[in-house]
């Protein structure tokens, strides 16, 4: 079994992950800090998942929006 204990969103799926920001946030919201269409132009679970599965800087960014809103977990400075 694939272990990750410091990772902070192990455990936690894409899917979860954009509903929980959809629902604290909002769309608008969640446009204004991650910058894609997706999230501008008629937005969805379905479209947002599909798009950043395939596209890892914009997954990055929302998974660090997320640990930022309900976690207050900053990434240390590389």
């Amino acid at each position: 079994m694939n272990n990750q204990p410091n990772n902070p969103l192990h455990g936690i799926k894409l899917e979860q992950i954009l509903i929980d920001l959809e629902k604290q946030l909002g769309w608008k919201g969640m446009a204004e800090v991650v910058k894609i269409n997706c999230f501008e132009k008629d937005p969805s679970i379905k479209s947002s998942l599909k798009f950043l599965r395939k596209t890892p800087w914009a997954r990055a960014k929302v998974e660090q929006l997320y640990l930022d809103t309900f976690q207050g977990f900053k990434w240390p400075d590389s």
